[in-house]
């Protein structure tokens, strides 16, 4: 905190300590950096009707999180599943690290997904009901730089509904063209 009143008095007599000050307020900054990682599941929308979303934390390896920071992952036909009382995701393809040696993850490995307990149990609940299933919609690192994944309890659709929300975006995109105009 004195630091910075310091350099806000050396501001008016020299321009190296504006610069001196710049990158100073810029290093305190660095921590909570803002990550521009987001991953989506595109077809999630498309094929399920998502009723309610969650966000949870992923238990991760090094090599794991540094291929996320790259962007290099993918969620397309990943699905998750209570596996004694603990959620998981299956199926999610996160790319082999390139400077990682023997200790390099398994590309597409179950992981534990974390959340509470109170929302384990509406999750399972949920499940057991016909029809409903917990699919991943969007893979992220938040602002203190922890990876999270966005899920969601879905109800498959019929082919009927697809053609609903294909009829919608088009109706959409149409208006927007239009409002350009």
């Amino acid at each position: 905190m004195n630091y910075k009143y310091y350099f806000l008095n050396l501001l008016i007599y020299n321009n190296f300590e504006i610069l001196e000050f710049e990158i100073l307020k810029s290093w305190n900054c660095l921590m909570y950096k803002k990550s521009n990682i987001n991953i989506k599941n595109r077809r999630a929308a498309f094929d399920y009707e998502l009723l309610e979303r969650y966000s949870a934390g992923i238990q991760l390896f090094g090599t794991e999180i540094k291929s996320i920071r790259e962007g290099k992952a993918g969620l397309n036909d990943t699905y998750c599943t209570f596996i004694k009382d603990e959620l998981w995701v299956l199926n999610m393809h996160i790319a082999a690290y390139f400077f990682g040696t023997y200790n390099n993850h398994e590309v597409r490995r179950e992981r534990k997904l974390l959340l509470t307990h109170r929302e384990l149990r509406k999750l399972a609940r949920a499940q057991k009901e016909t029809g409903l299933t917990i699919i991943p919609t969007r893979l992220y690192i938040n602002e203190k730089g922890i990876a999270k994944l966005d899920i969601a309890l879905a109800r498959g659709k019929k082919n009927y509904d697809k053609r609903h929300s294909i009829r919608e975006k088009d109706d959409r995109r149409t208006m927007e063209r239009a409002m350009r105009k």
